[in-house]
């Protein structure tokens, strides 16, 4: 992707930011790249060396301990980037959580380099620096509080719907097992309670693949 194709789409994926100077140094300092599916972008204790804008497809956040097991943050979508990323480039310290593509994904590879200057002179991407704390921020709480409050059946069909929010499709392609690992339980009790789902006719369910009607 050249400069011009570069800068049309940060403008049209990204109008925070208001400044065309801002979309200039942004697309002079970072590379475009095309993520097939599956791709680890990001691991836990890498050290940041580009900050992930999102231009299309999706990425999937998620920590991991040192048994594998995994446990889902958030999604980044076409017009932003990783609220964590951004904050281990701040304190220049290495990452503490996994990116994966959702599905095939282009994203803008910002140069953590130059960062700095960026923050300092131009005041749409330090706004949308905060924003993206903010949004990522509400949704761990609505996560949290999903934990503590919301029984398993509700937390399921809001993590379907989110993720068919994010990929823009009602068909899903995933696994029991990934679902389980990212709400932190049994294959089993998914399996069951997407069974019941499908029996309330809010599901259609085919191997890999889950369906919202």
């Amino acid at each position: 992707m050249d400069f011009q194709a570069k800068t049309k789409a940060l403008r049209s994926n990204f109008p925070v930011f208001q400044q065309f100077e801002l979309i200039e140094t942004i697309a002079q300092n970072s590379r475009y790249v095309e993520v097939p599916k599956g791709t680890v972008i990001l691991n836990v204790g890498d050290y940041i060396k580009v900050i992930p804008l999102v231009v299309s497809g999706s990425v999937k956040v998620f920590r991991e301990d040192d048994d594998a097991r995994e446990a889902f943050l958030y999604y980044i979508k076409p017009g932003q980037s990783c609220a964590m990323t951004l904050a281990s480039s701040i304190k220049q310290g290495k990452s503490e959580i996994k990116a994966v593509a959702l599905e095939n994904t282009g994203l803008m590879a910002l140069s953590a380099d130059s960062l700095y200057s960026v923050n300092k002179k131009y005041p749409s991407w330090y706004n949308f620096v905060f924003e993206t704390f903010g949004m990522r921020f509400n949704e761990l709480i609505q996560a949290f509080e999903g934990v503590i409050f919301h029984h398993l059946d509700e937390r399921l069909m809001r993590y379907l719907q989110q993720r068919s929010a994010t990929v823009g499709s009602t068909m899903l392609k995933i696994s029991h097992n990934e679902i389980a690992r990212d709400l932190a339980t049994s294959r089993e009790v998914i399996s069951r309670l997407l069974k019941q789902f499908e029996k309330e006719k809010l599901v259609l369910l085919a191997r890999g693949q889950i369906t919202l009607l």
